[in-house]
């Protein structure tokens, strides 16, 4: 555990960023661009195939000098070092966080325990591009013979919104004949739906769970292995059927999978930064593991990025920082992930996970209690459906809400003239959010209309934009393999480097596991003879009793 830092609030460089605001407060964007014609160009930094603009932020050169002074005063280029090399960041579980490991291309050699991972994560690549070119060349097919046509993926949490967001962000480089289908939820709908779509005889299942015990995916698997079993009549197929990527090899081979067919995990990946393992295998079975490759690489041009890069041109530093000063300094309490891609639409989804699982923390990593907000709530959805929806609170809500504008310059569906009305659409939406309207400009704009004076009056204030809501426009040139990876890492180490600022494990989820426990003792009672304990409530009591009543119990 490290050694405990002066209180963040307390340190100078806070003080000076607070002071900073001040000098702020009644400026706005659009004057710091009338002042400084050369303020998108300065605010413009690339990494690893991104391109990032922060221009339209409530940002001087001071402020950004500040903040990476405050990074520094945290000790975030040892801390980066730390994480990096393996040592156990992970404070809590006593754990390294290991997951750029996964997608290091065997240059370096990383030891944990006496074990090289590097050497590790390679060889599991191996027998997954054995495994992926067996299933795609039709050399491995069903219990028939027939070939494989779908993919059932059973997890929850990070071992389904990662590769599901992968491999829908890369539909254009799909590999023909084998359709992806994914299951979370512990409602038996999905799991129903699900399997009402597919055929025994050309189903392949991955079941992933690093513990191969959590109660949704286990839950879900048992269904899925009945219903094989009930169709099929050959219990036995079920080892050829079922494919398991878990710690827990043991309890996958009860579960009746073979054990040549299970690939492993490592306690220092976390769920939310697994997709890089084989728990993306439905990933390199989609796309093939040439793709799959590349995606590392990409995730790896980053990790390049944010080791070797000075803090002020880092692209996720830069993000970091950024959040850092609208969440602390300036009290936002949330963050818009907007992409301007269809097939970015589940990156909201995924980054939900990634920053609020990583930065929902009360307390430090001394156990002491925080006494400044961690993370802030992360929402979004994909553009420009949101324009028609939610974008108005940004635009005349009274919050402030920073925002990630996130497109590719170019579509891989050239349709008309789509892309670049979307585009259009994009800047327009980021410009809208910085210039605002102003109660003269309303007021002129509805007199050019015709308007009389009384109505101009009462309807003017109602069509005032405040303007000078910050955001981000992040690019790639085109969503490929290699700007995926890029992208996803990018993200991971800016919620990294928000939690070096906070002082906070981010890569524990204590919060988490308690609702596992209650939900443990919870299931008797719903099932069995209701009875209250010790570690009941009246209101659960209730709830339980209008359940076995509804359920003839």
């Amino acid at each position: 555990m490290t050694t405990p830092t002066p209180a963040l609030t307390q340190k100078p460089e806070w003080k000076e960023l607070e002071a900073c605001r001040e000098r702020l407060q009644h400026s706005t964007m659009k004057a710091l661009f009338a002042d400084d014609p050369a303020r998108a160009q300065r605010y413009f930094v690339e990494g690893a195939g991104l391109s990032l603009d922060f221009s339209r932020n409530r940002l001087t050169d001071e402020v950004l000098s500040g903040l990476m002074a405050l990074a520094r005063s945290c000790k975030l280029e040892d801390r980066r070092a730390a994480l990096l090399r393996g040592d156990k960041v992970n404070v809590t579980e006593n754990r390294p966080a290991l997951h750029t490991a996964l997608r290091n291309p065997g240059t370096d050699t990383i030891m944990i325990d006496g074990v090289d991972v590097i050497a590790e994560v390679g060889a599991t690549l191996a027998r997954m591009e054995t495994f992926v070119q067996e299933v795609l060349s039709h050399s491995r097919c069903g219990y028939t013979g027939k070939v494989f046509t779908d993919v059932v993926s059973i997890g929850i949490g990070g071992s389904f919104l990662g590769p599901k967001l992968v491999t829908e962000a890369l539909q254009p480089f799909r590999a023909p004949g084998l359709r992806c289908h994914y299951v979370a939820n512990i409602d038996g709908t999905e799991i129903c739906e699900t399997l009402a779509t597919v055929d025994p005889e050309t189903t392949l299942f991955l079941v992933q769970s690093k513990s191969f015990g959590t109660r949704e995916t286990l839950e879900n698997s048992k269904v899925a292995r009945q219903w094989f079993i009930d169709r099929s009549g050959n219990k036995q197929a079920v080892a050829n059927h079922f494919i398991a990527v878990t710690a827990n090899p043991a309890a996958a081979k009860e579960f009746g999978i073979d054990p040549a067919n299970v690939f492993p995990m490592w306690d220092w990946v976390g769920g939310r930064y697994s997709l890089w393992s084989a728990i993306g295998l439905p990933i390199a079975l989609t796309v093939g593991m040439e793709n799959f490759r590349a995606l590392l690489a990409g995730a790896h041009a980053m990790d390049k990025h944010f080791r070797d890069t000075p803090l002020e041109k880092n692209l996720p530093v830069i993000m970091a920082m950024l959040g850092i000063w609208y969440s602390n300094i300036w009290g936002a309490e949330t963050h818009a992930i907007l992409p301007y891609d269809h097939y970015l639409r589940s990156l909201p989804a995924h980054l939900q996970q990634l920053d609020m699982e990583s930065s929902g923390k009360r307390v430090n990593q001394h156990g002491e209690a925080l006494e400044y907000n961690s993370g802030p709530v992360i929402w979004g959805g994909v553009g420009a459906n949101g324009q028609h929806a939610y974008h108005q609170l940004i635009h005349q809500g009274t919050r402030l809400i920073p925002a990630d504008f996130i497109i590719p310059l170019q579509t891989h569906n050239p349709v008309a003239t789509h892309h670049a009305d979307l585009f259009a659409n994009c800047l327009a939406q980021s410009r809208a959010m910085m210039t605002g309207k102003t109660l003269e400009e309303a007021r002129a704009e509805l007199a050019a209309s015709g308007m009389n004076e009384a109505d101009i009056a009462k309807l003017a204030p109602h069509k005032v934009i405040p303007g000078n809501q910050p955001s981000n426009m992040l690019m790639m040139k085109k969503v490929t393999p290699e700007t995926v990876g890029a992208l996803i890492a990018l993200y991971e180490h800016r919620t990294f480097v928000q939690g070096v600022i906070w002082d906070i494990d981010s890569f524990d989820q204590w919060g988490v596991e308690l609702g596992k426990k209650l939900g443990e003792n919870i299931l008797p009672k719903l099932l069995g003879p209701a009875k209250s304990d010790d570690a009941s409530d009246s209101t659960t009591d209730n709830l339980v009793a209008l359940f076995r009543s509804a359920n003839g119990l």
